[in-house]
């Protein structure tokens, strides 16, 4: 790297080198991040498919493949799938705001690729280390839903208005529940920044993670999770039975794309940050060999596989929620299960040391 930067500097100057070096080396990182990201969000969807149709006694998709290879039928099926929505008109109705009804779809994936920024893959892979990060992350992930409400507004449909009304409703109801239990994460660190959240967690065993003393905080976040990505059984805001399809009812070709994008990109957003938060992200669950041995974030990449296989078992299982057993769990449940556990972890973070040591809390005090 000091090498790259030196020619820079010997072909733009010392000043206009190393901006132009610095602006290079982001690219590039912001490129290697995005690429992995896209295909990850496209072979989610195949694996969606494959997994639940094994779970209904189905094959799912087996035709597609890649130069005939047996072993491969059906894995070619994400990029036709691709290709075939980038072939479709986008269909813009009678009544809509033309300008708003482009701009939804873009406001919505946006803050779900950008969030990425702060989120580190091992103790050095990480694009912005800032101390902020956590506060960062809570930004960008509440700005998807202006996306939504944007949608269902732009089309002129009573159905597409419902679904942008029920998702607003839901975002902002599994949104202080998500808070809550960050704050509880935000007390065992004591930092807003997410690699030293990981390193909060070191120790030498899965013990130490703080998925042990925070799993009702895991349960809400991931739960919570679930439903800010409106993913089934909170699927309301698109309930096809009753909306058809809700807020992206009328959206069509490449603009329905980016909304599918959006949501599958969270969903791994969701899983990343659970995994970071309260699986010990990179660090591997026993510290002996040959555990240690293999790459930080190959650990990561299996806990955040780990999680998202439940955002599709979860689909397979349970029957869509109605709209007030949604609230009523989100305010009467999550919401006072967030409140106590964050006082009851304020009083043990108060205990004198020689209380700590008489049980395991000084495994993670």
């Amino acid at each position: 790297m000091e090498f790259m930067q030196q020619q820079f500097e010997q072909l733009f100057g010392v000043e206009w080198g190393a901006m132009l070096f610095t602006l290079a080396t982001n690219m590039t990182f912001i490129f290697t991040i995005i690429v992995p990201l896209l295909l990850g969000v496209a072979y989610l969807t195949f694996a969606e498919r494959k997994i639940i149709a094994y779970m209904q006694i189905r094959v799912g998709p087996n035709r597609v493949t890649f130069f005939g290879i047996p072993w491969l039928r059906g894995w070619g099926q994400p990029i036709a799938d691709a290709v075939k929505a980038l072939m479709k008109e986008i269909v813009i109705p009678t009544g809509a705001n033309k300008f708003l009804f482009i701009l939804a779809p873009i406001l919505t994936i946006m803050p779900a690729l950008a969030a990425w920024a702060v989120v580190p893959f091992s103790a050095e892979m990480v694009l912005a280390d800032i101390n902020a990060g956590l506060l960062y992350i809570l930004a960008m992930t509440s700005m998807g839903i202006y996306g939504v409400i944007i949608a269902g507004w732009a089309s002129n449909s009573k159905y597409a208005f419902l679904g942008a009304m029920r998702s607003a409703a839901q975002v902002v109801s599994y949104e202080l529940a998500m808070g809550f239990a960050l704050v509880c994460v935000l007390m065992m660190s004591q930092s807003l920044n997410l690699g030293d959240i990981v390193n909060g967690q070191q120790g030498g065993s899965m013990l130490h993670w703080y998925l042990i003393p925070l799993f009702p905080m895991f349960l809400v976040y991931f739960i919570s999770g679930v439903a800010e990505t409106n993913r089934a059984p909170f699927d309301v805001a698109e309930g096809e039975s009753e909306i058809v399809a809700g807020f992206h009812v009328d959206y069509s070709g490449m603009a329905f794309t980016v909304f599918f994008l959006a949501e599958y990109a969270n969903m791994i957003l969701v899983a990343t940050l659970t995994a970071l938060m309260f699986l010990g992200g990179w660090l591997p669950p026993l510290d002996i060999a040959p555990l240690n041995m293999i790459p930080g974030f190959i650990w990561l990449l299996l806990k955040i596989a780990f999680l998202l296989f439940f955002f599709l078992w979860f689909r397979a299982t349970f029957p869509r929620y109605r709209y007030d057993q949604i609230m009523r769990l989100g305010w009467k449940v999550f919401i006072p299960i967030t409140l106590v556990w964050i006082v009851v972890l304020g009083l043990v973070m108060q205990l004198p040391q020689t209380v700590r040591e008489g049980f395991p809390l000084n495994l993670w005090f």
